[in-house]
């Protein structure tokens, strides 16, 4: 069992005890400080709640509309939603913020309550820190009964979700259309479906092949996109004749794609091809996380734009990409943010972008891919006893490499002329994670090889 509470929002296991699982005391005590917090700026608050397909969604949603309806919150629940689309529909709605229900790649026996102000965005870890003291105290103030919020539905979001990436600039249908293109479509059994095989028909792609599509939220494969994972995604390719296939993670939030040969990209170089797309055609720069891919660099060297950094987190990438005004962002984990749509990742514009981008170029999805500089990146991470001070242990790093630039914004990033490796400790557990990419994975190794040998670790 498993409970983890951060500025963004509470996640854990369902079953088990309080305060060690998602159990339903906790998810109305958070519900509770979130609702208090949305009080104090709204007298009559309304908040969006959305939620994926997982199996405990429907009970997790129960608590929080009677929770804030205790509070007098007025609610409007999307039903199944993803995660960009609950983000569009708090503006649209005029509401103070909203709830969604997800653990995004986490398993299906996970789930969370992600939380966001009335702009559709995460949270900031000010008002996260105010939601995490307000629910320790659990002090709350419940209204009367004639007090007492509503309660409605509003399932058309999806819809209005779609039609707006469709009156993008940089969407062209035609060309989509056009180019007659075949495409494949894993959905995990969430809340991809029907959102993704919507946008497709709505884009006039001329074929669309489903795999892992109906929404009952029993998750047919590991729910992170990553490409050992989508084995047969890649096989439907191949034996289908496709020109692309996409796949997502629970909430939509992530995309990752497979060329033509069955191939995947890759999930770094989701951002990276479109990057590249909108740069083409908007000057401005790029902003992502620490983690991301050197190919960014690239992208924007290519267009002779700026690349920025920002701290790991969505709420810290669109606050950089807001500070220096970037035309697109997000994290290398296939997250993309085009804020010309809303500052949130959202793999139904990526789609978009994406196919448009393949059918105006008239090159193959492996040509496009193939465009783009080949690095290899390396994950590990290393468990330590609760009493080793990790913020030292940084800095023995650090000392170590004496001729590398530095970054320490969020932990260590080290700058080598190859690559980079990015530390980061975690904020629940005695772990510091290594993210180490260079030209090759034996140098990528080898850098690992030296920290682990600094740190004393094997």
């Amino acid at each position: 069992m498993a409970l983890i509470s951060s500025i963004s929002g509470i996640r854990g296991t369902i079953g088990g005890q309080p305060g060690e699982s998602l159990s339903p005391f906790d998810i109305l005590k958070f519900t509770g400080a979130y609702g208090t917090w949305i009080k104090q700026s709204a007298e009559k608050p309304t908040v969006v709640i959305g939620r994926d397909a997982r199996v405990s969604g429907p009970m997790i949603l129960n608590l929080i509309v009677g929770t804030l309806n205790s509070l007098g919150i007025d609610v409007i629940d999307l039903g199944l939603a993803t995660t960009p689309t609950v983000e569009i529909a708090i503006p649209m709605e005029k509401a103070d913020g909203g709830i969604i229900i997800t653990a995004s790649h986490n398993p299906g026996n996970w789930n969370a309550l992600k939380l966001l102000n009335h702009k559709g965005e995460f949270i900031s870890q000010a008002d996260g820190e105010e939601i995490l003291k307000q629910a320790q105290k659990a002090t709350f103030d419940f209204v009367e009964a004639q007090q007492i919020g509503t309660y409605k539905t509003n399932e058309t979001y999806i819809d209005k979700h779609i039609e707006s990436i469709l009156n993008l600039p940089l969407v062209d249908k035609e060309a989509i259309k056009e180019a007659q293109l075949k495409v494949a479509v894993d959905s995990v059994n969430s809340v991809g479906n029907p959102s993704i095989p919507k946008l497709l028909k709505a884009l006039a792609v001329a074929e669309v092949v489903e795999i892992f599509a109906e929404p009952h939220g029993r998750f047919s494969r590991v729910a992170e996109p990553l490409e050992e994972n989508l084995t047969e995604l890649c096989k439907t390719v191949s034996e289908n004749n496709l020109d692309l296939a996409i796949a997502v993670d629970p909430d939509v939030d992530r995309l990752a794609l497979v060329d033509e040969n069955g191939k995947a990209f890759g999930e770094e170089y989701t951002l990276v091809s479109i990057s590249d797309y909108i740069l083409s055609h908007t000057p401005g720069s790029i902003a992502a996380n620490l983690s991301s891919t050197n190919a960014l660099k690239d992208i924007a060297k290519k267009h002779d734009v700026q690349f920025y950094e920002s701290a790991v987190g969505e709420v810290n990438v669109v606050e950089q990409m807001k500070k220096v005004n970037a035309v697109i962002g997000g994290e290398g984990n296939g997250g993309v943010i085009y804020p010309e749509l809303h500052y949130g990742r959202d793999a139904l514009v990526g789609i978009a972008l994406f196919l448009t981008q393949l059918a105006k170029s008239k090159k193959s999805a492996s040509a496009i891919r193939a465009q783009y500089p080949n690095y290899e990146m390396l994950k590990d991470k290393i468990e330590f006893d609760a009493q080793v001070d990790l913020n030292q242990l940084l800095q023995d790093v650090k000392a170590s490499f004496p001729d590398c630039k530095t970054n320490e914004i969020d932990g260590l990033k080290l700058y080598f002329e190859d690559g980079w490796a990015h530390m980061r400790k975690s904020n629940t557990e005695p772990i510091v994670r290594i993210y180490i990419e260079s030209t090759s994975i034996d140098r990528a190794k080898e850098i690992n090889t030296k920290i682990r040998s600094i740190t004393k670790t094997n």
